[in-house]
């Protein structure tokens, strides 16, 4: 009788697991598999045909990272629903203690183990699952009241500023539109939009007066790259000189000469984009950019079939954020905006940056696969 029942259990762990397997997006997974090896051929490249330093760590990386997503596509999605309130807490700390005993040129990341754990990536996760608990114990009727964004404001701004001060301005200010892009999405009331915006064109110059010099800087040399085209226009300028000359088809991978001969500082960060049109030209850029925007569609797709309204904007927040990084990074190597540092997502290299990205692609696949009320 035991043998029977234990017999019986494992074919129904079976069936459960193959049918859970089966709910996976596959065509999520594939483009990020794809561009996570975009991401390894072009490291292999900005090191001038090496592995060393860069390629094998992030496809180290790429595979653990992965392999961590599948397991959290296993997980209930329940689970992150009653974690989003202790995620945003450890997220806070996180922040503040960078402040304290945060290592590089600029206090952004804490050293765990030997490694570097940049905060403020992983704290874009835990805002998008608290204001994901918050708008799901929301009536419909109080979503019309300014009260009831007074709560989200303070969880958006808190983390966004305390970024800001390291100083980053360019992810604090991607967690706060992040933030609010959320708040649009949950349906926020137009009066309250008018309010923002009003209040934002009024500290306009309050917010000009508390910025850094380089960051300054950043904005004038973007109205003009000429400005400064030896010193905080150079990047821009080489970047514009590379992408332009790679033309229709590129020069050929591990052909670019303006990474080759290392006019481009940053090539395989920030600016990776720039060595892949330079190599692979405009044919090549447009192709990368096809897959970021399956993955993408695919994310924001699954956010209007799910049932609930934790579960929608969760999975808004995060293809939303993959969008963010993606129009941010290319619109900054372009010169369309200022440099602010924000990376490709599974190609330029960093662990944090990279493992934020699969860890949220990890918590839809979970929704897609868990589609149920939460208790």
């Amino acid at each position: 009788m035991n043998y029977k029942s234990n017999k019986f259990s494992e074919q129904t762990y079976g069936s459960l697991f193959f049918s859970k397997l089966s709910k996976l997006n596959f065509l999520i997974i594939i483009s990020l598999i794809l561009l996570g090896l975009v991401g390894v051929a072009s490291l292999y490249s900005a090191a001038g045909g090496s592995w060393d330093p860069w390629a094998k760590n992030h496809l180290i990386r790429l595979i653990f990272g992965i392999l961590l997503m599948l397991i959290i596509a296993f997980l209930p999605h329940k689970v992150f629903f009653k974690l989003s309130v202790l995620s945003f807490f450890i997220g806070i700390l996180s922040l503040i203690l960078v402040k304290l005993v945060g290592t590089g040129n600029v206090q952004r990341w804490i050293t765990l183990g030997g490694m570097n754990f940049q905060p403020s990536e992983a704290m874009k996760i835990a805002l998008i699952l608290i204001l994901a608990r918050y708008f799901d114990h929301v009536s419909r009727i109080d979503l019309d009241k300014l009260k009831s964004y007074i709560l989200p404001l303070f969880l958006i701004f808190l983390p966004g500023f305390l970024v800001i001060s390291q100083p980053d301005l360019g992810t604090g200010l991607t967690i706060i539109l992040l933030g609010l892009a959320i708040l649009f999405f949950v349906g926020i009331s137009m009066n309250f939009v008018i309010f923002c915006l009003i209040i934002l064109a009024s500290s306009v110059p309050f917010i000009w007066n508390q910025l850094y010099d380089y960051q300054k800087d950043r904005i004038l040399v973007f109205l003009n790259p000429e400005l400064d085209s030896l010193g905080s226009g150079y990047q821009i300028i080489q970047s514009k000189i590379a992408i332009g000359s790679g033309g229709i088809f590129g020069k050929g991978y591990l052909l670019g000469s303006q990474s080759r001969l290392n006019y481009l500082p940053e090539k395989h960060t920030d600016f990776i984009f720039t060595l892949i049109s330079e190599e692979l030209g405009f044919l090549g850029s447009m192709i990368i950019i096809l897959i970021f925007c399956i993955l993408i569609t695919s994310i924001i797709k699954i956010s209007f079939s799910v049932k609930t309204l934790f579960s929608k904007i969760v999975t808004f927040g995060i293809g939303f954020l993959l969008f963010l990084y993606l129009s941010l990074n290319i619109g900054m190597v372009c010169g369309l905006l200022p440099v602010v540092g924000a990376p490709l997502p599974l190609i330029s290299y960093g662990g944090t940056s990279l493992l934020t990205v699969l860890i949220g692609v990890g918590i839809v696949l979970s929704i897609n696969i868990h589609d149920k009320e939460i208790g």
